[in-house]
């Protein structure tokens, strides 16, 4: 039996040009999830990371030394690309400046997108799902006792919701509950797979959750 665990990005840049690049905090975020590696049991034997800077900049923060693998398929949907497929040119302002209306606008636009109602996206909804179960089956290595991959919410609550088998719709509920450098894991023989824990975050424990976040 193996463990796959799957790590959220830290906290990106939100409301900035560049979204895809860690924010101070993000950095911090990381560097302490790195130093709770020993006490949290990872270990990995082979990492595998998105492509995407703010995953290859989370991992920078975990110092570790091991096998590291890039797998595109772990990559985010791309939400700028929806709001264009939904709103055109005229999307409003306040959706990159104001969180309550971000997570609003993310969950009712993501919801249409999987729904086949954005025909102008694009990556299509059953695309984004053949891409993440790709990556998932590649980074599920029978050779390795543990492996980590760092990631962003979409593909963790994608795998979370066809595991447990759930509706699609549920997606979104289990994405917007995603913390920044949480930890969900997962167990897998050749035959089966397995939800062991989600959405954990232990690091922020003792008086440190002043660096929870979830953007």
């Amino acid at each position: 039996m193996s463990e796959l665990i799957l790590i959220r990005h830290a906290q990106a840049s939100f409301g900035e040009e560049n979204y895809d690049k860690l924010s101070d905090l993000g950095h911090k975020q990381a560097r302490l999830l790195g130093g709770s590696f020993k006490d949290l049991k990872i270990n990995p034997d082979k990492v595998v990371i998105g492509t995407q800077v703010r995953h290859s900049q989370t991992l920078e923060g975990f110092g570790l030394t091991c096998k590291i693998e890039k797998h595109s398929g772990w990559n985010e949907y791309d939400f700028k690309d929806l709001l264009l497929a939904e709103f055109g040119s005229d999307i409003p302002s306040e959706i990159f400046t104001d969180r309550k209306t971000h997570f609003r606008t993310l969950r009712s636009t993501v919801t249409k997108w999987m729904n086949n109602k954005l025909s102008r996206a694009t990556e299509k909804w059953i695309d984004f799902s053949s891409r993440v179960n790709n990556a998932l089956k590649s980074s599920c290595d029978l050779s390795c006792e543990q492996v980590v991959v760092v990631t962003s919410g979409g593909p963790i609550s994608r795998v979370i919701s066809t595991t447990l088998n759930t509706p699609k719709e549920e997606m979104m509920n289990l994405n917007l509950q995603i913390k920044n450098t949480s930890i969900s894991r997962f167990v897998y023989t050749p035959r089966s797979f397995y939800l062991h824990s989600f959405n954990s975050t232990p690091q922020f424990d003792g008086g440190k959750s002043d660096y929870m976040t979830y953007s």
